[in-house]
């Protein structure tokens, strides 16, 4: 398993130097914008500063190894904001369980498989799958939700702002290296990352 680095980049890659290993207390500053995950899989796009006052660097990646089940539980609980927002459930009693309950039976056809952020984080656009009769499968997009729109129909605004704040903590946990085999090396333990692919893109406007 690789090491948990303070920097995402190709900057990060490699034997560390003095000046790296004093970074470990400093991570760098990671805005996520699209996530999904397929077949265990994560592919995000997402920016990276060294600082506050360093420009953004854009990228692309997708992790070889498979994410860990915090983050698959994460989405899960995104899965009735998605039948509501599509339209597919009417809300029931039992529609939002506790955190550390099962889903009810009635959305085991539907999964999420990935989310995009918008602008500052303002809001989400779901993206997901009902599974139909016969294998065949439904893919599903809400419309972009507004976290701070006061005219929004969607009651439950808060609650998705809540619930995409915890999974944008377990997508920026998987980029610095938590997967299924998780665990964080000694800070002096040095080992080549190997567990994800890092495309650079170009910087988002």
């Amino acid at each position: 398993m690789s090491q948990l680095l303070p920097i995402v980049g190709p900057a990060g890659h490699g034997p560390a130097s003095p000046a790296a290993l004093n970074a470990e207390a400093t991570p760098s500053i990671i805005t996520i914008q699209k996530v999904k995950v397929k077949d265990q899989h994560l592919t995000c796009e997402f920016t990276e500063q060294r600082g506050e006052d360093a420009p953004p660097r854009a990228f692309a990646l997708t992790c070889t190894e498979q994410v860990h089940p915090d983050l698959t539980h994460t989405l899960s609980r995104l899965v009735p904001h998605l039948c509501l927002l599509t339209e597919q459930l009417a809300e029931t009693p039992d529609f939002w369980p506790d955190e550390a309950e099962d889903l009810p039976s009635c959305f085991e056809p539907f999964t999420v498989t990935g989310f995009s952020m918008g602008r500052h984080e303002g809001g989400v656009t779901l993206i997901g799958q009902r599974q139909l009769t016969g294998g065949r499968v439904l893919n599903l997009t809400t419309p972009y939700q507004s976290f701070y729109d006061e005219q929004s129909s969607y009651s439950y605004a808060g609650l998705l702002e809540t619930t995409l704040a915890t999974a944008l903590v377990e997508v920026e946990a998987a980029l610095r290296g938590k997967c299924t085999e998780y665990r964080q090396l000694d800070l002096f333990e040095q080992s080549t990352p190997d567990h994800v692919l890092l495309v650079p893109t170009p910087p988002q406007a």
